[in-house]
């Protein structure tokens, strides 16, 4: 069964002001619970998936900001004055970082569960964007785009949460300068950012993971919360069905015993950490509609 986390990495907040992606989160907990067996999409989303949510990364950060405002940037960092989303090794640099406490924990919990899709939430901006945040020539950096094997599946994702939000759709960025076509982006593309969770999630996790920027404003007014859970509402569970896309399967011995460790991936998607199976031989490719050769099998999709 496809297991998703909707893991965001939250900041900070005051008395009367709240980050936005964690309210959203607690949001999403309370109508997932209340519409089940009620609501027959949510029930069968429910039945058919395992769905993990952190409404908070950095519980240190969300504490530390007493008079926030829009722009104001202490809650990024936890006690130790690190940035958990600078923290994460990096697949194409050596940042010789020391690991924090917090980004240890999201580390051990992504390698004891075989996470499929993910997204983590910020502010900032109002866009979708999708891996890599770093590279090198081989994945195009020095043309400005740095593409996974998997770009297809990351532009589809990236545009399921665009085109069903209530705005983010119209890629207008939050001044003049910065516009993004459809309200989504190619990290990379964007800004390089080493050190990031979502590049961690898809090389070392086999996660495909997104970051969405909900907010201009960091920290908005409690009085506007209601509004961006319900912009954000449709767009949240459109992109956890998108965890059934692609092929599943178990790879077992003649004997029907499940197979661990072993090596599943399409033809010409090879990843930089190969993708393999669970400790119940499971396996889960996340792919658009197509014909793929999967260790020398052909499959269509």
């Amino acid at each position: 069964m496809p297991r998703t986390p909707l893991s965001p990495t939250c900041t900070a907040s005051g008395a009367r002001w709240k980050t936005v992606g964690r309210e959203i989160l607690l949001h999403l907990i309370d109508f997932l619970v209340t519409s089940y067996g009620h609501d027959p999409v949510i029930t069968r989303l429910l039945n058919n998936t395992r769905i993990h949510i952190m409404p908070t990364m950095n519980p240190d950060g969300f504490e530390a900001t007493k008079i926030p405002d829009c722009y104001y940037t202490r809650g990024r960092y936890n006690r130790n004055g690190e940035d958990l989303n600078r923290n994460f090794p990096d697949a194409f640099e050596n940042n010789s970082i020391r690991i924090q406490p917090e980004t240890q924990a999201v580390m051990d919990w992504i390698k004891n569960e075989t996470f499929v899709l993910s997204a983590n939430l910020h502010g900032g901006a109002l866009v979708a964007s999708y891996t890599f945040d770093n590279g090198n020539p081989v994945t195009g950096s020095l043309e400005g785009y740095s593409k996974s094997p998997d770009d297809d599946v990351f532009i589809h994702l990236a545009r399921t949460y665009s085109s069903n939000h209530a705005s983010m759709y119209k890629g207008t960025g939050c001044d003049s300068r910065q516009t993004f076509p459809e309200g989504i982006t190619n990290g990379y593309s964007w800004y390089q950012l080493e050190g990031g969770m979502q590049d961690y999630n898809y090389v070392w996790g086999q996660c495909f993971e997104i970051t969405l920027e909900l907010s201009c404003c960091k920290y908005p007014p409690e009085d506007q919360l209601g509004k961006f859970w319900r912009d954000n509402k449709a767009a949240l569970i459109e992109y956890i069905k998108q965890v059934h896309l692609g092929v599943k399967g178990q790879v077992t011995d003649k004997n029907g015993n499940p197979i661990p460790n072993a090596i599943v991936e399409a033809k010409g998607r090879s990843h930089v950490c190969p993708y393999r199976t669970n400790e119940q031989g499971e396996y889960f490719l996340l792919l658009l509609p197509g014909t793929y050769v999967i260790n020398g099998y052909c499959t269509r999709i």
